[in-house]
C-alpha cells in the first residue's frame, strides 16, 4: 500500500476543499467534512460518503438538525492508487475528485450526473 500519514492525507482533503470556488462554499450550509481511516464494512472500497439532507430537499422543517457529514476514506484511496501504480499526484487527484463528488451530493447532484461530468 502507498504510505502516507493521516496528517498528510488530511492536508490533501483540506487543500481540495480550499480549491472549491468561494461562491460555492458560501452556499454550503450545515455540513462537516471528516477524514476516516476506513469506510463501513459493507462497502470496503468506498472512497467517500455524504450523509445528510441535500440543500435541494430542505424545507421549512429543516431546523435544529445535526450537520450533514462528508467522510473521505484514507485506506481505500491509498489502496486504489497503489493498485494503479500511482503515487502522491494520483492521491491528490483522487482526493479532489472525491471531495467534489461528495460536496455535489450536498448540493443535490446525483451519481448519474456526477459520472457524466467525470466525477464518478
Amino acid at each position: 500500500m502507498l504510505e502516507m500519514t493521516r496528517e498528510e492525507f488530511e492536508g490533501l482533503v483540506s487543500e481540495a476543499l480550499d480549491r472549491i470556488p468561494p461562491e460555492l462554499t458560501r452556499l454550503m450550509d450545515n455540513v462537516a467534512v471528516f477524514v476516516e481511516d476506513e469506510p463501513p464494512p459493507e462497502d470496503p472500497e468506498l472512497l467517500g460518503l455524504y450523509e445528510g439532507t441535500p440543500l435541494t430537499e430542505r424545507g421549512e422543517w429543516y431546523a435544529g438538525v445535526l450537520p450533514d457529514r462528508i467522510s473521505v476514506y484514507m485506506g481505500p484511496t491509498l489502496r486504489m492508487v497503489a493498485r494503479e501504480g500511482g503515487g502522491r499526484e494520483l492521491v491528490v487527484a483522487e482526493v479532489e475528485v472525491t471531495v467534489v463528488h461528495e460536496i455535489a451530493h450536498h448540493f443535490g447532484i446525483d451519481d448519474e450526473r456526477l459520472h457524466s461530468l467525470g466525477y464518478g
